[in-house]
């Protein structure tokens, strides 16, 4: 590597830890304002708060990634303009494509880092955030799973199951609550094609009940409507929709390949190629803001005043257009790679075309 490209790394380097250190530190604080609150309601020690924000510098990291590579390499090729070193280099003979190659280079080996720390390192920090703040300080422990296109729950006294086609309504489908005696042996099934808690009250329909009325039988009954007193309520139960945070981005894939249903199906691309498009989306972010930092510069004779908020009004923007085409996905809109790579070839491809013509 000859000594012009040291030089740019090392600035673009230099640029990228002091940018991070600073957000890092910001996002560190606010965080610490919303929630050490709980942590003292908790009666958490010291050491347990201090472990939780060390833990989840990894996953700050991860949120931050792109904006940090889009200020890393503007502010980098935004100093080299403002000590006149990007016009006697140019001056010199160097190309444009000659002198960002180093920053494209460091950004490069950056998202690298970040899908290795994606593949090995954040499933290990997010799970332990995750268990201090839901478990250990919130008491939110998970009862339930979601597997096959159901719900499976387990509640004080018995187990639930049920599909639930509506979230945000408390309406489930083929419900079934099983409870088991000391003997690990089947008391109760209670089995309905629906349920509804509606007024503080179970209501199932069309349904039966089956209970053991000896070590050998069991006694069956029907019923059309029925009011039951389970021990809990459907804002009781929790199934931890942070669980796909966990995931290495191995698991992610083989969970995508997996499924059985093809709602699960989507839900599963959709996390595996999100993930992947959100870590990578720094290059093209980086791609789009240098030619602006020039463009500003030769408008208004100004570079960094400019470029520094355009590039983190740029960043909002593409986080908002990556987040609705992911929910667009999610919905089954969408195609879950294509919602992936979109952004990219979007901001990548008039990044690309912008630098070029800079360079001409």
């Amino acid at each position: 590597m000859i000594l012009l490209n040291r030089y740019i790394l090392a600035q673009f380097t230099r640029t990228f830890f002091t940018v991070a250190g600073a957000f890092i530190a910001i996002y560190i604080l606010v965080d610490s304002l919303e929630k050490i609150d709980n942590f003292m309601t908790a009666g958490k020690s010291i050491g347990l708060i201090v472990k939780f924000f060390l833990l989840n510098i990894p996953f700050i990291i991860d949120q931050l990634g792109p904006i940090l590579i889009l200020l890393a390499g503007v502010i980098s090729l935004g100093l080299l303009n403002h000590n006149n070193e990007l016009t006697a280099m140019m001056a010199g003979g160097l190309s444009l494509r000659t002198i960002v190659k180093p920053i494209l280079i460091g950004a490069l080996l950056f998202t690298t880092f970040f899908l290795a720390m994606a593949q090995w390192i954040l499933p290990h920090t997010i799970a332990a955030t995750n268990t201090i703040w839901y478990e250990e300080v919130n008491n939110m422990v998970p009862l339930g799973i979601f597997r096959n296109g159901r719900f499976y729950y387990q509640g004080k006294e018995g187990f639930f199951s049920f599909a639930r086609p509506w979230l945000d309504k408390d309406i489930f489908i083929n419900f079934s609550y099983s409870s088991w005696n000391n003997d690990y042996s089947l008391q109760t099934l209670v089995t309905a094609k629906k349920a509804e808690w509606k007024n503080f009250t179970w209501k199932l329909s069309e349904g039966q009940i089956q209970e053991k009325s000896s070590p050998d039988n069991y006694t069956t009954a029907l019923f059309e409507s029925k009011e039951f007193t389970f021990p809990e309520t459907p804002d009781q139960f929790f199934v931890p929709e942070y669980q796909a945070a966990e995931l290495s981005l191995t698991e992610l894939f083989q969970s995508s390949v997996n499924q059985s249903n093809h709602k699960e199906t989507i839900e599963a691309k959709t996390n595996f190629y999100s993930r992947i498009s959100y870590t990578l989306l720094g290059l093209p972010l980086l791609l789009l803001g240098l030619p602006v930092l020039l463009i500003s510069y030769k408008k208004w004779g100004k570079d960094l005043s400019v470029a520094i908020p355009a590039s983190c009004a740029m960043a909002f923007i593409a986080w908002g257009v990556w987040g609705a085409l992911q929910s667009l996905a999610r919905a089954d809109y969408f195609s879950p790679f294509l919602a992936a790579v979109l952004i990219h070839i979007l901001f990548g491809g008039a990044g690309f075309l912008l630098l070029h013509k800079q360079g001409t």
